[in-house]
């Protein structure tokens, strides 16, 4: 399949398969007339790729993966599980790093929808009938349970 093609069905643009294969991540056969040609597994591969690269691995570590991807062996197994748990651990911690900064979000959202509700129930009208008013007149004892003193004052 031509790369146009490739690129489609993996969901990604010509640019990107034009890089992967810039960065020894993919290969492909040349026509006589310089076309590029891929084959059906390299769908899955660019897949498996943009995978990686969403991930936050970068080109210089998918390249080390791809040959216990290619062919696993003993010989590349250690090195490649190495490099994977290494991997692993360090998206583990952006994780970590990810869920702190939206619980952080989560407190600074709460508080301005807190600080929000308290504006907006500052600027409707006083009512007379809602004696637990929250308006700066009640607040500053000038609300509709100002004008009464309490049982047993001086005042009554």
């Amino acid at each position: 399949m031509r790369i146009g093609e490739l690129a489609s069905r993996a969901g990604v643009s010509v640019r990107s398969v034009r890089y992967y294969e810039e960065q020894g991540l993919l290969t492909s056969v040349r026509s006589p007339s310089g076309q590029r040609h891929y084959t059906e597994d390299q769908v899955e591969r660019v897949g498996f790729i943009q995978r990686m690269y969403t991930a936050g691995l970068s080109s210089r570590t998918i390249l080390e993966l791809m040959p216990c991807v290619d062919a696993p062996s003993m010989d590349n197994s250690d090195a490649a599980l190495e490099r994977m748990t290494q991997e692993r651990e360090r998206l583990s911690r952006h994780i970590e790093q990810l869920v702190e900064t939206r619980d952080s979000l989560d407190r600074l959202v709460a508080v301005a929808t807190a600080y929000r509700e308290l504006l907006h129930a500052r600027s409707e009208p006083v009512s007379p009938d809602r004696p637990n008013s929250c308006a700066p007149e009640a607040a500053r004892g000038r609300g509709p349970e100002s004008s009464q003193a309490p049982a047993g004052s001086a005042h009554a």
